[in-house]
């Protein structure tokens, strides 16, 4: 196989779930063997659109072990010296991750290969809880992602609750430049040193 580097926050993200899923599992006493867990890396919910209402971006991943379900942002010091003590993301990153909540919160097996009635079901509660969205319309490709998503994490995780869907920001620094963030609201931070890792500016990826 030939040798793949990769520059960025992306790569890292990438990079981090190859490398160090063991130190997510880790900080939450998951018991889960990283070979065990089911990785979706870079899932797209739709791109921010004012002609979608059901849109709500990407996560840089989703980590479903036999335990938990990890909600995943990523951020980076930008090969720059970092100094700050707390992180903040936008409003768009926290709404996110409230979505996906309800929609894992909501979803059963029993839905799976019918999302037009699940959306009906559904419908009222999710306009309730956040004002100006709707369900991803049955046929679309946003609800086609959506279903394979929550039907294969709901097969991974047999028992999800509010208590086992987790919100992590991995925060990549080098720890000979920057110092790592101590706090974020409502979030795990879970910093990650990549400085003996990194050739030039390039992380390896593969193999």
């Amino acid at each position: 196989m030939s040798k793949i580097l990769g520059y960025g926050e992306d790569a890292f993200t990438l990079w981090a779930l190859k490398q160090h899923t063991s130190k997510i599992l880790k900080e939450f006493q998951d018991k889960t063997a990283p070979s065990d867990c089911l990785i979706f890396y870079r899932p797209s919910f739709g791109r921010h659109s004012k002609q979608s209402k059901a849109v709500f971006g990407e996560f840089d991943a989703i980590i479903v072990s036999l335990e938990n379900i990890y909600l995943i942002e990523s951020k980076w010091d930008s090969l720059s010296k970092f100094k700050k003590d707390k992180l903040t993301l936008r409003e768009e990153q926290e709404l996110r991750h409230q979505i996906f909540s309800w929609y894992l919160m909501h979803w059963s097996k029993r839905c799976s290969n019918d999302w037009k009635r699940f959306a009906k079901e559904q419908q009222s509660d999710f306009q309730k809880k956040f004002k100006g969205k709707t369900i991803a319309p049955a046929g679309k490709l946003l609800a086609k992602n959506l279903e394979f998503i929550l039907t294969k994490s709901v097969e991974q995780c047999e028992k999800i609750s509010s208590d086992n869907i987790k919100n992590v920001l991995l925060f990549f620094y080098n720890a000979e430049k920057s110092k790592k963030p101590t706090k974020i609201e409502d979030f795990t931070l879970i910093p990650i040193n990549y400085s003996k890792e990194i050739q030039g500016n390039f992380v390896a990826l593969f193999p």
